[in-house]
């Protein structure tokens, strides 16, 4: 229903926005993030995200699309509320929500106010093969990965793969593998499943 909200910033604390436009006061609900980006600014362009609920329709806004983007996902996660996607996005860059999910990094993501083990794992495998275009293309790096896992991303994007896809495969097949993989089997097998 709303895109984004532009005008004067009325008010801000870290947890809400009031954006005069056009004579009107719109109330946003933001993270951190989007606070840091905000809080010395006079005028602003927030984008939003409208909830909607039987007792109430709250807005949530977001200083980039980015992190509207991942705020989306985040609460199509059955289990993830509004207000957990918002401490998720107040504790994590977009980047690091995109790194830890695309690394299957279960501890970083219960390092967060609210997420448990299950949560956790839930966004790993709803979200794992859903977030390709948020986030930046280095936040879909292999953590740890060894040389020949980085030589065989980069054959496989030289081939036009698209690199989320590269990552996630790549992961499987390294977990699967067990012993350490030459770069020539982890391409072999990634063009066998791509």
């Amino acid at each position: 229903m709303y895109d984004y909200i532009s005008g004067k910033i009325d008010k801000i604390t870290p947890t809400e926005v009031v954006v005069d436009c056009g004579g009107v006061g719109y109330l946003l609900h933001i993270s951190l993030n989007t606070f840091e980006v905000l809080k010395e600014k006079k005028e602003a362009k927030v984008y939003a995200h409208l909830i909607v609920r039987e007792d109430s329709q709250t807005l949530y806004g977001f200083a980039t699309l980015n992190e509207r983007q991942m705020y989306v996902k985040l609460v199509g996660v059955n289990g993830v509320g509004p207000s957990t996607a918002r401490m998720i996005l107040s504790s994590m860059s977009v980047d690091d929500v995109v790194s830890a999910i695309t690394n299957s990094n279960i501890a970083m993501l219960k390092s967060i106010k609210g997420i448990g083990p299950k949560a956790a794992q839930r966004l790993v495998i709803e979200l794992q093969d859903k977030l390709g275009g948020i986030g930046s293309d280095d936040a879909y790096n292999l953590n740890g990965g060894s040389v020949e896992t980085q030589e065989a991303t980069d054959a496989l994007l030289a081939l036009g793969f698209a690199k989320p896809a590269v990552g996630k495969i790549l992961m499987r097949i390294s977990k699967e593998a067990g012993n350490k993989p030459t770069t020539e089997e982890l391409i072999k097998k990634s063009l066998q499943l791509l």
